[in-house]
């Protein structure tokens, strides 16, 4: 069975491990407890039943509670199945950032780290070339670097 347990915004990991640790210490029936990118103020914890699940939330600081109904994996399988092999940058990409502290800057990509869903990009404003390392959903392509040699080589 699969809760959503809502806790404090900006706290999740916090709470994920705290969440953990107490499952272990006690050794509850929780097989997996996981803080699945983009959704704010919410955790997922796998456990065999709901007692398992309340024991392990129960009083513990940033956890508010657990969620009334469970939920399946088809509901939540778009947020914890990995998206690597759609990595649709390249190098010299040029790239938005659409997250702070950049956000709405442009950046020209250096590197590539498919296995950590990183990207290491130049910042194009900056006065002196300032490279930044940004996880991959916090950018987003506007133009490529292919279609212009494709244009010179014709």
């Amino acid at each position: 069975m699969i809760f959503i347990i809502k806790v404090t915004t900006n706290k999740e990991e916090r709470a994920v491990d705290m969440i953990a640790e107490r499952a272990q210490k006690k050794q509850l029936n929780v097989y997996a407890v996981s803080r699945p990118h983009g959704l704010r103020g919410y955790v997922l914890l796998e456990a065999e039943d709901r007692e398992s699940a309340e024991e392990s939330a129960f009083n513990l600081p940033y956890v508010k509670g657990i969620i009334g109904k469970t939920i399946s994996y088809k509901e939540i399988e778009n947020m914890i199945k990995p998206s690597v092999e759609s990595v649709s940058i390249k190098e010299g990409d040029i790239v938005e950032i659409i997250s702070e502290p950049f956000k709405k800057e442009k950046a020209k990509v250096l590197r590539i780290d498919k296995q950590k869903e990183e990207i290491v990009a130049s910042l194009l404003g900056a006065v002196v070339p300032l490279p930044v390392t940004l996880k991959l959903d916090n950018v987003k392509v506007i133009r490529r670097e292919e279609a212009e040699e494709e244009k010179i080589s014709e």
